[in-house]
């Protein structure tokens, strides 16, 4: 499940840089060997200062895209009109947007209604064991199986910052997990969702995905899919639909990440910045779900690690994407290549749908904090891998908290 990313200020070092932003679109694609999304493209500082992709409510209460934006839209030669009434689905090579100024989410009302969320998948894309027999550095023995537990319903009271990221790609409408992480910007008033990469952008073999909307408490009450085929947008999204109006992910996913393999895992995250599908009581997303999670971007080393919780909502079989699981386990180290960083690995039955899921640890302080996400896993399932968080994802999400600091 490879996932993509938006812009991203990673340095092509592996530390954080200044410079072309990022915007990305969520996914949900299965890589046999990688279970997270892929990621976007950058452009220069200057563009996409403002938000290139969000809509304010008129006096109507009528969703508007701004007249910066709409021009920004005309100069790639793109009708919001058309957009809107299907030209999105246009994805010709020369005509998919990759570059961090060139991307664009603008906001399709009620596109993400209840059928549609419900059928979005995790694309059968994978890799085999065998993709990894090269690893390079330290590498533990391949961990045991760790069945998934289903989490109690209503999820909202359980994982309240645990959702669903839905985007548009070329295969498709598609589905990763994520999770709500404090802002230091706007403290107690977040509007951060934390994801993989390969959920926003395609690496290096495309660009931005489109339509890309995060579900906090998806399916809250765990309806069954025969039972959602009657429910409400309200049951299906309790806490609403957020539009990301702003993405980014590493430069190391958009240049190296592909939908099959390790390629670029070790920096498979992404931040998306929401904003509501509708104007709503102008609660931030944080006050909305009630609580928001730290990022820890100085995650300690495996052998300092007790235990990890990874959370998602695994879609490919044997599981059906409806259900918030999680799998608890002690992590070992995954070495793709002597060039990146090690990646942490637990077993896991979770499948694809699942990337992007956030794994949450202890903290210097003792308190729960981000330190990964699912990114990569073996097709026949078993174990998941997550990037370990450092210098190039704080460089990233710092970029986004910026952007909007003074909003």
């Amino acid at each position: 499940m490879r996932s993509i990313r938006p812009s991203s200020t990673a340095r092509r070092g592996g530390s954080a840089r200044r410079g072309p932003a990022r915007a990305v679109a969520a996914v949900a694609l299965v890589s046999a060997l990688t279970l997270a999304a892929t990621a976007c493209d950058s452009g220069d500082d200057t563009a996409g200062g403002d938000p290139s992709a969000s809509s304010v409510a008129g006096d109507d209460n009528k969703i508007k895209i701004p007249d910066d934006i709409k021009s920004r839209l005309k100069e790639h030669g793109i009708d919001i009109d058309k957009w809107r009434n299907g030209a999105w689905k246009n994805w010709d090579k020369d005509d998919w947007l990759r570059e961090a100024d060139e991307f664009i989410n603008p906001i399709i009302e009620d596109l993400w209604d209840p059928d549609r969320m419900r059928d979005a998948e995790e694309p059968d894309k994978g890799v085999d064991e065998n993709d990894i027999s090269g690893d390079q550095g330290v590498t533990d023995p391949t961990p045991e199986p760790v069945e998934a537990q289903a989490v109690s319903t209503p999820y909202h009271a359980n994982v309240p910052v645990a959702g669903k990221v839905f985007f548009d790609s070329p295969e498709g409408t598609m589905v990763c997990s994520a999770t709500v992480v404090q802002d230091p910007a706007h403290p107690g008033k977040s509007n951060t969702v934390w994801t993989a990469g390969h959920c926003v952008h395609a690496g290096k073999s495309g660009g931005w995905y489109r339509n890309i909307a995060f579900v906090p408490s998806y399916n809250d009450a765990g309806l069954s899919a025969t039972e959602q085929e009657t429910a409400s947008k309200e049951q299906v999204a309790p806490y609403g639909v957020w539009w990301g109006d702003w993405v980014q992910t590493s430069d190391q996913w958009i240049e190296q990440g592909g939908a099959t393999g390790g390629d670029g895992a070790s920096y498979d995250f992404a931040v998306i910045h929401v904003t509501p599908e509708e104007g709503g009581s102008g609660k931030s997303l944080e006050e909305t779900v009630g609580s928001a999670l730290p990022v820890d971007f100085n995650a300690p080393a495996v052998p300092k690690v007790d235990s990890i919780t990874a959370t998602g909502y695994p879609a490919a079989a044997p599981f059906d994407g409806q259900s918030m699981h999680q799998c608890e386990s002690k992590p070992g180290r995954l070495s793709l290549s002597d060039s990146d960083p090690t990646m942490y690995r637990i077993g896991c039955t979770m499948t694809g749908g699942s990337s992007g899921g956030g794994w949450v640890a202890a903290g210097a302080d003792g308190k729960p904090a981000l330190v990964s996400n699912t990114s990569i896993g073996p097709v026949t399932g078993g174990w998941l891998a997550g990037p370990r968080l450092g210098e190039v994802a704080e460089g990233v999400f710092n970029e986004v908290s910026e952007k909007y600091a003074s909003q």
